[in-house]
């Protein structure tokens, strides 16, 4: 009998590379010929040389700019805050941090009228690696039994104190850590560039959750793995203040307010307003805020004011104070007093719900990471509102699409990659955060707006943690298409939400997996 079996590696369908017929049924390898296909039809055309040429010579970014996109969308705002200096969180991923203190130093600025002033990022970095550390461990402990290869563990294994967060995040190290100037708590070198620190602080944590899981599985009881658990946030304390120093428990604290606003001052505060001064952006702050020290004293009017060498201008000063009451004492507004809204539009998350992802939060003893999901008009409209109302926003994007980061623009119809490489772009938003292609991975602050002449946003103005060299001097623009299609998150003042989505706050969450597309934290 003859054996119609096929043995021959160069005929045989499941083992000819030609066919790659193992990989899946139908697919085949790029043969030559495709090759000399494709080829010939890039040489036919002109402009796919001209394309190359350009893109070769000075990337796809540069080659891709549109000079008309970039005169098309001008750095004016009829709606704008004045914010105090452009930060920069270096080589770590702490832009939700940043974001979040800038939104709410302007209150403080503006409450008590002073020139610029910088919360110390390094101490919420110090306490969010402390609190992400002792989360982990108790994920750990709430696992025990879960193989390590379940989507559920590897999720919790997957960077335990890793420097990516949430607005919610900084509300939960704020409320339990308060807050601190800069210059009670200066930035150090592993602050500003945190990979090392945070690499071997991992490692450390995944060699503490084997060996509670190796106790577990040699029959080690509760109070036993509680003790370990113990012993190893004592290590990771000391890691932690080894690499960024101890944070001070009490600070002393100095600041001068500035004088009446000039005119220039008064009439942009005047026109964010609606038409009328805020009484605490100017002489009344100032005044407030002398009478936070009894020693200052007004300077004369004589045209002598440093006659005897001494600066009379107001003055705020504590001798010891702690973070807590500090934050209470000079930040005007809670953090607790903010929601995020979330456009997320995708049949798995219908809009009008509030959403809650598993094993999200960063703090003990605190909700997960809860959003409001709602339609772009209401993310829209909510902006706008905030900042006619005189308020910047936090939110949240995918800062690498149509991002040119040197001239500090997010725009689709100035990024013409779409013209380089001759494609059509396929997403549509949801499918986009679907599928994966535009995650938030980036946080930044609105502080200002251009409305038309309909009351319609064409443009935004968008506050970075880049540093003065990004954008122009570390402020960028963003077209309206932009912020629609990658705008993912937005934190409003519950005060100036809408009616309709106020009432869902007081509604259940829906939980969802913390592997859904729904938002990712932001580095």
């Amino acid at each position: 009998m003859t054996d119609d079996t096929n043995t021959n590696p160069d005929t045989n369908p499941d083992t000819n590379p030609s066919t790659n017929a193992t990989t899946a049924p139908g697919n085949t390898t790029v043969t030559p010929d495709d090759i000399s296909r494709y080829s010939l039809a890039f040489e036919s055309d002109r402009a796919n040389r001209v394309a190359a040429n350009a893109a070769v010579s000075n990337g796809v970014l540069a080659a891709a700019t549109s000079y008309r996109g970039v005169r098309d969308l001008p750095r004016d705002f009829n709606v704008q805050l004045k914010q105090g200096s452009i930060t920069n969180q270096r080589r770590s991923g702490r832009c939700w941090m940043f974001a979040s203190l800038n939104t709410l130093r302007y209150e403080v600025m503006h409450r008590w009228n002073l020139d610029d002033f910088e919360f110390s990022e390094n101490y919420l970095f110090f306490w969010d690696k402390i609190e992400k550390a002792n989360v982990y461990l108790e994920n750990v402990l709430a696992t025990l039994d879960e193989p390590t290869d379940s989507r559920t563990f590897e999720v919790i294994n997957e960077g335990p104190v890793d420097d990516g967060g949430w607005w919610q995040m900084f509300v939960n190290l704020a409320d339990k850590y308060g807050l601190v100037p800069k210059s009670a708590y200066p930035e150090s070198a592993n602050s500003m560039d945190s990979d090392a620190f945070v690499q071997y602080l991992n490692t450390v944590l995944r060699g503490f959750a084997a060996r509670l899981r190796e106790a577990h599985a040699q029959g080690a009881d509760m109070a036993r793995l509680r003790q370990m658990k113990d012993d190893d946030m004592a290590v990771v304390y000391r890691m932690t203040a080894i690499a960024l120093g101890e944070p001070p428990t009490h600070f002393e604290f100095t600041a001068r307010t500035k004088g009446d606003a000039d005119d220039g001052e008064a009439a942009e505060d005047a026109e964010k307003n609606g038409g009328e001064k805020k009484a605490d952006d100017s002489a009344d702050a100032g005044a407030d805020a002398a009478s936070a020290d009894d020693s200052a004293a007004p300077a004369p009017k004589d045209g002598t004011e440093n006659y005897d060498g001494t600066d009379r201008s107001g003055i705020i000063h504590e001798e010891s104070i702690t973070p807590l009451e500090f934050m209470h004492k000079y930040v005007p507004v809670s953090p607790d007093d903010f929601v995020t809204l979330c456009n997320a539009p995708m049949d798995r998350t219908p809009f009008g719900k509030r959403y809650a992802i598993k094993w999200s939060t960063n703090v003990a003893g605190t909700e997960q990471m809860t959003f409001v999901n709602v339609p772009m008009d209401t993310l829209r409209d909510a902006a706008v509102r905030q900042l006619k109302a005189g308020h910047p926003l936090w939110f949240a994007c995918d800062c690498m699409q149509f991002a040119l980061r040197g001239k500090g623009i997010f725009d689709p119809a100035t990024v013409r990659v779409d013209e380089l490489f001759g494609i059509e772009l396929p997403y549509e938003k949801g499918e986009a955060i679907e599928y994966g292609d535009a995650p938030s991975n980036h946080a930044m602050t609105l502080t200002g707006v251009n409305l038309d002449a309909d009351g319609r946003p064409n443009r935004w103005k968008v506050e970075n943690s880049w540093g003065k060299t990004a954008g122009e001097d570390g402020y960028f623009v963003a077209s309206n298409d932009w912020f629609d299609r990658y705008v993912t998150e937005l934190v409003v003042r519950t005060d100036l939400l809408d009616d309709a989505t106020r009432a869902i706050l007081g509604t259940p969450a829906v939980e969802v997996e913390p592997w859904e597309p729904l938002t990712r934290p932001c580095e």
